[in-house]
């Protein structure tokens, strides 16, 4: 039901300031000596609570229309009343920058600058008291409040914009990976597959006429089998199998777009590892890099590459916000989940002196990528 009088889009962030300030409004403006009659001062508040209104539910000329009759409203309030009346011009300020024309923001501005240009003018010193008072710091943040909240919107508009093309992008990806893994199943398996239902149906005849013959057929299918088994693996493998440097010079061009400065360093020579120790550690190092893009609000980040023992292990610093408390999100059970599952380990701490460390420890077992547990 509130929702058909208020925009449910700023019923969380706005109502409860809307309605805390028009209280206030009121108050000021019935309990006032210096306001004028009765029945003058409810016409006035009437002419703020239309302009409001309006303001509320639209975006385009009948926004800049309420706005500018809401501060019309403000400055006559403010010739009885006095300038405290314009802190109210918020209300309308915030409005403005919700306006889809930039047009309409500058026009709202300098009616803002006029109102507090004519209010104190009612004052026994004019201007004086607007440049020698706290007014002039309030008329400044009500004509830049506008920009901001425009600025902000803008923002937020674009990076659901950017949201969903990423979702059609990974849609597409995901659609041209199962066309590819189709293609290679039906190029790879389809003649093996083949060739495997042929020698079992020879087998079938050979069985009784000449056991000789089957059990060769059956060789066959023993060796057509194995090379199956083989196709299945490679194909596996290469699905899964994400390269570590491959993903540390993504993540380069990552936070490189994003404005943070990238330093690795790869102390001694490399371990060897499995296709999936490797994966696992670049998709964590991927989960990395991308909540210190979402979060952190960072300008460097560093990257070390050590082996320590028989422990391999990778730390990511960024010298950005730290840890809220309480808030670890999904990608750092993903990567515990991750590292777990290969014996490893995942540590997050915040730096004493701001910014936020994450170690990776993988216990080295000794095997390359061909190794068939990969």
């Amino acid at each position: 039901m509130i929702s058909k009088l208020y925009p449910r889009d700023q019923i969380k962030s706005y109502l409860i300031i809307d309605v805390v300030s028009i209280v206030f409004l009121f108050y000021i403006v019935l309990s006032s000596d210096s306001a004028p009659s009765l029945s003058g001062s409810l016409i006035l508040l009437t002419a703020f609570l239309a302009s409001f209104y309006i303001g509320l539910w639209f975006r385009d000329r009948y926004l800049l229309a309420a706005v500018l009759a809401g501060i019309a409203t403000l400055t006559l309030i403010g010739m009885y009343i006095g300038p405290r009346i314009l802190l109210f011009g918020f209300i309308f300020a915030d409005m403005l920058g919700k306006s889809k024309s930039k047009w309409h923001i500058a026009i709202g501005i300098a009616a803002i600058a006029l109102m507090f240009t004519i209010v104190p003018l009612k004052e026994n010193d004019g201007l004086a008291s607007l440049w020698s008072s706290i007014l002039l710091p309030i008329m400044i943040i009500q004509m830049i409040f506008p920009i901001i909240v425009y600025i902000i919107r803008k923002t937020k508009n674009l990076q659901g914009r950017l949201d969903i093309a990423n979702q059609q992008l990974e849609k597409y990806v995901q659609q041209e990976e199962r066309q590819r893994i189709a293609r290679d199943l039906h190029d790879t398996l389809g003649q093996t597959l083949t060739m495997i239902k042929l020698k079992s149906e020879l087998a079938a005849k050979w069985v009784d006429k000449d056991p000789r013959q089957a059990k060769e057929e059956l060789k066959d299918i023993l060796a057509t089998s194995r090379i199956a088994l083989r196709q299945v693996r490679e194909l596996v493998s290469e699905m899964k199998f994400i390269s570590l440097a491959s993903e540390l010079e993504h993540s380069g061009k990552l936070l490189h777009t994003a404005g943070i400065e990238l330093e690795i360093a790869e102390q001694g020579k490399p371990p060897l590892l499995s296709s999936v120790e490797e994966t696992m550690i670049a998709l964590s190092v991927r989960e990395a890099m991308t909540n210190i893009v979402k979060h952190s609000q960072a300008k460097r980040c560093s990257v070390t590459l050590a082996t320590v023992g028989h422990i391999y292990c990778v730390n990511i610093t960024d010298d950005g916000v730290g840890l809220v408390e309480g808030k670890l999100g999904n990608g750092i059970q993903s990567m515990k989940e991750r590292m777990q599952a290969l014996h490893g380990t995942v540590m997050v701490s915040s730096s004493p002196h701001g910014g936020t460390t994450i170690s990776l420890k993988l216990p080295l077992h000794h095997h390359g990528k061909g190794d068939p547990a990969s």
